[in-house]
């Protein structure tokens, strides 16, 4: 009689046991190293929440959270496209407007052009001789690929993005050009995958770690994002590269009155679903982005905010902790607000806007990944988008 079953057989069974108990050391792990400290945070899936202290400390280094506990909503795009890449993105969206001539120089040396056209169609007050960037914060919840049983981890990221750029060289077609983020250190994937559309990518801790900002004692909500190469002594040479905002929430009417100092949500709707690409010559994401589901309405409904955006050493403003040689920016101080030289470390940039409006919102998304850029040309808004059922969502 051949013994080669039942030692397979065994062998299984030795390996179901090792996983079950893996399994069960993770899960306690995980609960015994959950605290209940008395800091709120809060996301458009919350009520706002004061807290006694306002939290303005990046975690300490090894603390990174494999699993975060979100107050965020389930994805509800699953099991309808379990085929695609589907998930939820809570965010800070905020157009900082910057010279027109700065944002060519910072633009053009890739050989894009700006559809000028096409955000003030959209936007026919915007001031005159500026050009939209969009600071997106976010956190990335519940992804999935639900055919194939695949669940990625949380993880949060913030960047600096340029949209309505003629990529296609039609002179309609808006892409959007997001060439840097600062993306979670602990989520290897997320990092990865960034990168392989050619973005640079700093790994970074998040204050907070598992949300899309946080409320302070004074009402505002937070967000900060720092480099962890900051951490660590032999690589503090290179600088600090941090994005950091702080917001005050505004009344919803004021989202709609036609103020010139905010924007109509059709406008971040789409900016947020042009087409992304990161490098000439890549490929594009295509991230499509709902707006009109439950996870936007009633108590969830996207609130308008203005506040504060501090950078330092974020690509294409910088690079490396010097102004990139290749952009050629000497900038005047009256091309763009409170801009500030070389901090007391020397050699960094930073920059702050004030006044900056935005929307925080947390909206489902369906996401196509690595495409050919020229199969989306013709794009000007996400029209089929707002024709779908969204009912059930």
């Amino acid at each position: 009689m051949s013994l080669e079953k039942p030692l397979l057989h065994i062998v299984a069974l030795l390996i179901l046991i090792l996983i079950l108990i893996l399994s069960t050391g993770a899960a306690f792990l995980g609960q015994a190293g959950t605290s209940s400290g008395s800091t709120t945070t809060t996301t458009n899936q919350q009520q706002q929440q004061p807290i006694p202290q306002p939290q303005h400390q990046i975690p300490e280094k090894g603390t990174f959270q494999n699993i975060c506990k979100t107050h965020d909503l389930p994805n509800p795009l699953a099991s309808f496209f379990p085929n695609n890449a589907t998930g939820v993105l809570n965010a800070t969206l905020a157009i900082i407007p910057i010279p027109l001539s700065l944002a060519r120089r910072l633009v053009n040396p890739s050989g894009y052009s700006i559809l000028e056209s096409a955000y003030r169609s959209l936007v026919p007050d915007f001031p005159e001789g500026m050009y939209p960037v969009l600071l997106q914060a976010a956190h990335d919840h519940d992804i999935q690929l639900r055919a194939y049983g695949i669940v990625l981890e949380d993880f949060s990221r913030v960047g600096f993005e340029f949209p309505f750029l003629g990529l296609s060289g039609d002179g309609y077609s808006s892409y959007r050009w997001a060439p840097a983020q600062l993306i979670s250190a602990g989520n290897a994937i997320a990092i990865d995958g960034s990168r392989a559309y050619g973005t640079r990518v700093s790994p970074a801790r998040f204050e907070p770690e598992c949300e899309a900002y946080q409320m302070l004692s004074n009402g505002n909500t937070y967000f900060k994002g720092l480099s962890v190469e900051y951490h660590n002594a032999s690589l503090q040479s290179k600088g600090e590269t941090s994005i950091e905002l702080e917001m005050t929430r505004l009344i919803s009417s004021s989202f709609s009155s036609g103020s010139p100092y905010s924007y109509p949500l059709d406008f971040f709707k789409n900016i947020t679903n042009q087409p992304i690409f990161a490098s000439p010559g890549g490929s594009c994401d295509n991230m499509i982005r709902f707006f009109d589901t439950s996870m936007s309405r009633g108590k969830f409904a996207p609130v308008p905010v203005k506040g504060r955006v501090k950078a330092v050493n974020v690509f294409p403003f910088v690079n490396e902790g010097e102004l990139d040689s290749n952009l050629d920016l000497d900038v005047d101080p009256s091309e763009g607000p409170d801009l500030d030289d070389a901090n007391s470390r020397g050699g960094q940039r930073g920059w702050e806007w004030t006044d900056v409006y935005g929307v925080q919102v947390a909206t489902p998304f369906i996401e196509n990944n690595y495409l050919d850029c020229e199969m989306m040309r013709g794009y000007q808004g996400w029209t089929a988008i707002d024709g779908m059922m969204m009912d059930d969502l």
